[in-house]
């Protein structure tokens, strides 16, 4: 019978670890997406942390925050911050970064 309990216990642990590195792909995704839209060079992303979360509205998820490198001028690289409830982003915060003013005079 403790066989069971050691089988399961196995694959919940294999399951858990598949899990966040779907999230971390999700996580991935998202943050290349983010700053395409707001015109940022994408350099890195790590984990911060994972913990499963319960919301009445949201029902039982893990909420997983991650640390996202990027550059706004190709010089210079910020650190900000995205959460995601699940896998989908919830928030994204990022410092005051230099913004690249290459204006093309059509005149």
């Amino acid at each position: 019978m403790e066989n069971i309990y050691i089988l399961l216990g196995f694959f919940l642990v294999v399951w858990y670890f598949l899990y966040l590195r779907k999230i971390a792909e999700a996580a991935r995704k998202q943050a290349i997406n983010y700053c395409k839209k707001e015109n940022l060079q994408y350099i890195a992303i790590a984990r911060r942390s994972s913990k499963l979360r319960f919301n009445k509205q949201l029902g039982i998820y893990w909420l997983s925050i991650f640390d996202v490198e990027f550059s706004s001028d190709g010089e210079a690289s910020y650190q900000g911050a995205m959460v995601l409830h699940g896998l989908k982003l919830a928030e994204m915060q990022l410092p005051a970064y230099r913004i690249n003013n290459n204006i093309i005079d059509l005149h």
